[in-house]
């Protein structure tokens, strides 16, 4: 009876936090942080589930340390998060440069109220600290003073750099447009968080003491006869499958050398200064969809449209994806610029977009939209408006301009004719095939960059290492080979397990073998793309959707390597799924672009939060596949096939074999994650959509953890089932949040 309540309580609170999600994209976050997180029934509804699960473990009067020691855990958080509820305190306080204060705004059931702090704040100066040479903020800072009496004492508050008085900390929170404002949070909780962060080390504790505690379950599973003897060979995988399953180029354009040569200037672009290349490459790619067209590289595809521009207005670059676009217009899918324009119907796109900005959000119109897009770059381009190539600093500060910018007065006028006009020049070597002359000219701007541009120009290795990336699709070849090679894996078992002729084991350990150097090739290479991104923006690379693409290949990868002489199938499973993850960073609409990453990014939480939830996420996507395998196993083999059982088991100890890591990952990642908010933002959990569905698929997965209790889940085929139908909450974590219900990590 007791467990009944107990599991009762468990999915309602569940499927209540999952509803919670939905209600906040509708309703708000202070809607559902009063009226659903924070309501008493909720907290009654946690407090019954903590005393249940207290009195079934003391009723079952376990000795295991491990086990209690990682339960225990969770009720010292629940304690925590109930401390903070009760007796915690939060708010903003906005305070003017020179303006001194000690009142503080807070939100008190919807409405906005007032109190006073135990001492007074001064703010003596709001700062935008920016990357050289760009508009990118690399911090905010307020320089403040404490006045407590007769005491002064003074501080710098900034992007993860908190500031604690008086067991009140202070937090940089946001500033007023003219940058002479700075707006702090205000957050006071003596109690849940050292109570809080007591259960979050009890609970490291628990979670590794869970993976080498010799009488736990997973050292019981590392001992299973099937492991110990490799029973769970690439036969399981198949048998799944044995059941049935040039142009001519007429462009004006540069030589391949000279618009090489000119796109290694550097450029002010994305917030960041980085060679014209890149910008050349998405200029292409946002227009064709590819890296090059009809032959031409991209960096000659846009020095094409920069000097040759009404004969590049007549190429049919501009990819049109949407076929309902080209149905209605009567347009093929590649279009020139020039068919959008004509003397009697001005604009063709024209009346559809004004439909579009008054509401019109149908496919069509969306579509219309994107080609609209494409129609501004080359736009954009005619007008020189992105080209910011001109470097000039003054008094320790570099801003670059473009030819047709507003240039202010202390600018030499010697040197602001160079920029108006340089383009000039360009233009009449370039149509008269002066190479020789255009080669000096760009050899001239080049050292005007590296004269004026201070410490804005990147060093030598981010060049060279952005050269190289820009010169290699990562993604897009390492997609085609993982999943080609995953094919090849099938294949080949197929042929092992339906030839008349003696299965050779040297041929089979020949075939491995090539499998795991062709794994360590794309391991290598992923590893190399990762590098140079690093490099490239100084930061390691896990700030984005793409990149934790990326990131979630390369962990499959090395889990790969690490155990295919062990489990044989796993180089299969490791070239499929990095395949897909890689597939899904190539045709997604994930931006590979290099950026600067947002101020409250530069900690090293991130990088420890981010790579350790990646890898609980690849670990438990291979339980996925196992779980998928032995399902369709099931479905294509029948109930009465031979050895179907014991493939089923063998596929549930694999599948156990990476579930319990995988819950170790998952829970570290995500509390590293609150320490990280509470450094941050003030407080260590937000109920924001992406934490709460990171809570919703721990809890869901940490079920299956529990087969003592649940006997179902001891029968291989439920397990399965179970764990396939779980993964939909990582796939709802990472995809859903992000372009369903947003929030602020949306981004990721």
């Amino acid at each position: 009876m007791v467990k009944k309540i107990i599991f009762t309580l468990y999915v309602l609170i569940i499927i209540l936090l999952g509803t919670a999600t939905i209600v906040e994209k509708y309703q708000g976050t202070d809607f559902v942080a009063t009226h659903l997180y924070g309501s008493w029934w909720m907290c009654g509804l946690w407090a019954l589930l903590t005393a249940f699960g207290v009195f079934y473990i003391l009723k079952q009067k376990s000795k295991r340390l491990s086990m209690l020691t990682l339960h225990f855990s969770f009720v010292v958080i629940l304690l925590g998060a109930l401390l903070t509820h009760l007796t915690a305190d939060n708010g903003m306080i906005h305070l003017r440069k020179g303006e001194t204060s000690n009142r503080y705004m807070f939100m008190s059931d919807g409405q906005i109220e007032e109190k006073s702090l135990p001492y007074s704040i001064r703010l003596d100066r709001f700062e935008i600290i920016k990357h050289e040479g760009t508009d990118a903020a690399s911090d905010y800072q307020s320089t403040i003073t404490i006045i407590s009496g007769e005491d002064s004492i003074h501080s710098l508050v900034s992007m993860n750099n908190i500031y604690s008085h008086n067991n009140i900390r202070l937090y940089q929170s946001s500033y007023d447009e003219d940058e002479n404002g700075s707006y702090l949070s205000i957050n006071s909780d003596p109690y849940g968080i050292p109570v809080t962060y007591t259960g979050y080390a009890l609970l490291f504790i628990g979670l590794i003491w869970m993976l080498i505690d010799p009488k736990g379950q997973y050292r019981r599973l590392l001992k299973e006869a099937h492991l110990k003897k490799g029973i769970l060979s690439t036969a399981i995988f198949m048998c799944l499958f044995l059941s049935g399953s040039t142009s001519v180029q007429s462009a004006n354009v540069l030589p391949r050398e000279t618009a090489t040569k000119f796109c290694r200037l550097n450029v002010l672009y994305n917030n960041r200064i980085c060679p014209l290349q890149t910008y050349a490459l998405d200029f292409t790619k946002k227009l064709y969809g590819k890296r090059s067209y009809d032959g031409y590289s991209a960096e000659q595809v846009f020095t094409g449209f920069l000097f040759w521009r009404e004969s590049w207005m007549k190429e049919p670059i501009i990819k049109i994806k949407d076929g309902i676009v080209c149905e209605t217009l009567g347009l093929p899918k590649y279009i020139s610029c020039s068919q959008l324009f004509s003397l009697d119907k001005g604009y063709l796109l024209g009346p559809f977009m004004n439909e579009h900005y008054r509401g019109a959000n149908d496919k069509f119109h969306e579509g219309v939209s994107k080609v609209d897009e494409k129609v501004g770059l080359i736009m954009e381009l005619r007008n020189l408006a992105p080209l910011k190539l001109f470097p000039y600093t003054k008094d320790g500060n570099t801003t670059w301009y473009g030819p047709n910018d507003d240039y202010p007065d202390y600018i030499e006028t010697e040197r602001k004719s160079y920029m108006q006009h340089i383009f000039d020049y360009f233009q009449d070597e370039a149509s008269g095939n002066k190479l020789t002359e255009m080669d000096e000219a760009i050899d001239k701007l080049m050292k005007y960059q590296y004269t004026f541009g201070g410490n804005s120009i990147p060093s030598s290795l981010q060049l060279k290492s952005e050269y190289l990336y820009n010169a290699i699709p990562f993604a897009t070849i390492l997609f085609i080979v993982c999943l080609t090679m995953g094919f090849l894996c099938l294949f080949h078992t197929i042929y092992q397990l339906t030839s008349k002729k003696a299965k050779s084991k040297g041929i089979l350990r020949h075939a491995i073998g090539i499998q795991a150097f062709v794994m360590g090739i794309c391991f290598a290479s992923l590893t190399l793309c990762m590098a140079l991104r690093w490099i490239i923006r100084g930061t390691i690379p896990m700030s984005n959707g793409y990149e934790t693409m990326l990131v979630m290949a390369w962990m499959i990868m090395l889990v790969s390597l690490l155990l295919y002489k062990r489990f044989r199938i796993i180089l299969t499973f490791g070239f499929l799924l990095s395949g897909f993850f890689l597939l899904v960073s190539h045709i997604s609409q994930m931006d590979p672009q290099i950026t600067h990453i947002m101020p409250v990014l530069s900690s090293p939480l991130l990088t420890i939060h981010v790579s350790v939830i990646m890898m609980a996420y690849a670990l438990l996507a291979l339980t996925f596949i196992c779980g998928i395998m032995a399902i369709f196993l099931r479905i294509f083999r029948g109930k009465k096939a031979d050895n179907l059982n014991e493939q089923l088991y063998s596929l549930q100890l694999l599948s156990r074999l990476f579930l319990y890591p995988s819950i170790t990952a998952m829970g570290f990642g995500i509390f590293i994650g609150a320490i990280w908010a509470n450094v941050s933002w003030g407080t260590y959990w937000s109920w924001d959509p992406k934490e709460t569905w990171a809570l919703i698929t721990f809890m869901v997965y940490a079920i299956s953890l529990h087969t003592n209790s649940i006997k179902g889940l001891r029968k291989p085929l439920n397990y399965h089932i179970f764990i396939t139908l779980a993964f939909l909450t990582i796939l709802m974590t990472y995809f859903g949040v992000n372009y369903i219900l947003g929030g602020m990590h949306s981004y990721a």
